[in-house]
């Protein structure tokens, strides 16, 4: 292993934007990431093959896309490559052209991942909401009613364009940390399905860019969410059926 290679591997990627993890939970080599360049809510992700503790490479990086679904979880939607430093930067534009080919679900239009069963499934999960309400219609089945009193609801607020922002993290529906004063963004646009698109100008604090909030919107089940803070006007979250 070589530090050289790891610095080399280092600057391709700090100088595409990549952002370096804090982290890695699965193993101890240093992982990159950024926003996909046209998909939304698709990550590009690569395994620099740095080892954390000696800050050695071994000019073996993996390079896969995941998508981000609505619980901010994580899903792999492409085979990983494997690379090194020479070939990385080809690896990751063609990592990103490989998004055209990733099924999208018919419903919802997330990415669609391999689970552990081996079917592609929708990332979202979309088809637990409907599937609910499909027993919800049922009347026999008593079942039936007591999942659609558990069912979740949505949470929303009016976030517009223009709106200066920060960010709040919220544990079982209950306000734990507010970022006011090391967060701090400008609204740029937000379209018909609730996505916000934000130019963060401040940052200071432990959350990266992919944990911001992206949506107008989340669901009262999540354990833990980050959502906005809108500091211009006053605004409230309120639970919709």
């Amino acid at each position: 292993m070589s530090k050289v290679i790891a610095k080399q591997i280092d600057n391709i990627l700090k100088s595409d934007k990549f952002l370096r993890h804090k982290q890695n939970k699965k193993g101890n080599t240093a992982i990159y990431s950024r926003n996909h360049p046209t998909a939304k809510f698709v990550r590009v992700v690569v395994d620099s093959g740095i080892d954390l503790t000696t800050g050695k490479g071994t000019n073996r990086a993996g390079v896969k896309l995941v998508y981000i679904n609505r619980q901010k979880g994580w899903r792999v939607i492409t085979t990983e490559i494997v690379t090194n430093a020479k070939g990385l930067a080809s690896t990751i534009k063609a990592q990103e052209t490989a998004e055209k080919f990733v099924k999208s679900c018919k419903f919802c239009k997330a990415k669609k991942f391999k689970a552990k069963t081996g079917n592609e499934v929708c990332a979202n999960a979309c088809w637990t909401a409907w599937a609910g309400k499909k027993k919800a219609a049922s009347p026999k089945k008593k079942t039936s009613q007591k999942v659609a009193r558990k069912s979740s609801k949505k949470i929303v607020a009016e976030i517009l364009p223009g709106d200066l922002v920060t960010v709040e993290q919220i544990t079982l529906q209950e306000l734990t940390h507010d970022y006011t004063g090391s967060i701090l963004g400008i609204v740029m646009n937000v379209d018909q399905f609730g996505k916000v698109n934000v130019n963060w100008t401040a940052n200071t604090s432990n959350i990266h860019e992919w944990e911001m909030p992206f949506t107008n919107h989340y669901l009262d089940d999540c354990r833990q969410t980050h959502r906005f803070k809108v500091l211009s006007r006053p605004v409230e979250w309120v639970k919709v059926a």
